[in-house]
């Protein structure tokens, strides 16, 4: 008459101890205790590895990526912007955009050991790419912020993320031309790339310009800057990524 009621048991003891594991090492990489365990499940789960719901739906981390994308940028930018406050629009936002790219991104998820929790189909080749990892990133960063509200966010993103793992000083002293780069990898691919200017928008004494790429006259990113030079690098950077040129 009882006898079903062992094996039951036994399927959510073991339930109970993958997300108690799971809590344990969430805690260690955010340094709170997470409340709803499925944000983070979430934040963890590629979309090569996603399940369809009851609705028909995947559920993926897509969603809490996007969200902690914006979350990331402006903690990362009123970090900046105090840092720094004799610094125009144009050096934040390039200091910005080389802490938060994809490159970046990707290195701090393999340091705290995100890559480690994150679910992905790696018998697929194509999603064995590095950026899984950043994207988790971005998404377990979106899940905090829904779990524990914008200032503890704050503080994981600014004491486990950009302070432990994040060179400030050789980000300063390191310009990166992200336009040779890219134009070298265009050479080699035989491929034709051209830089074009397709907004300027004037702000006071200072013109904001706006770069696009196109590779074979596909447009394939767009940057920002406060010359023509930033903005083409900007773009180039942004072009680097979406190419998933390391």
């Amino acid at each position: 008459m009882f006898g079903p009621i062992k094996p039951v048991r036994r399927v959510y003891h073991k339930l109970f101890t993958r997300d108690r594991e799971l809590i344990r090492a969430i805690t260690g990489i955010i340094g709170i205790t997470p409340d709803n365990i499925r944000l983070y499940k979430l934040a963890l789960t590629h979309t090569s590895f996603a399940r369809q719901n009851a609705a028909g739906k995947h559920e993926t981390n897509e969603r809490l990526e996007f969200l902690g994308d914006a979350i990331l940028g402006a903690v990362v930018a009123e970090h900046l912007f105090n840092k720094f406050p004799y610094e125009d629009e144009g050096f934040l936002t390039e200091i910005r955009s080389r802490i938060v790219n994809r490159e970046s991104l990707n290195h701090i998820a393999l340091k705290i050991g995100l890559n480690l929790l994150v679910k992905v189909d790696t018998s697929n080749h194509s999603m064995r790419h590095k950026s899984v990892n950043g994207n988790a990133l971005e998404a377990l960063v979106g899940a905090v912020y829904l779990d524990k509200g914008y200032d503890r966010t704050r503080h994981f993103i600014l004491k486990k993320l950009i302070r432990p793992h994040v060179d400030l000083h050789n980000i300063l002293n390191t310009t990166a031309n992200f336009k040779s780069k890219l134009i070298e990898w265009a050479q080699s691919q035989n491929k034709e790339i051209r830089f074009e200017i397709v907004k300027r928008k004037q702000q006071g004494n200072t013109t904001e310009f706006t770069s696009e790429v196109y590779v074979n006259d596909e447009p394939i990113a767009i940057g920002v800057g406060l010359s023509k030079k930033k903005a083409d690098q900007a773009a180039a950077e942004k072009s680097l990524a979406a190419l998933n040129i390391a």
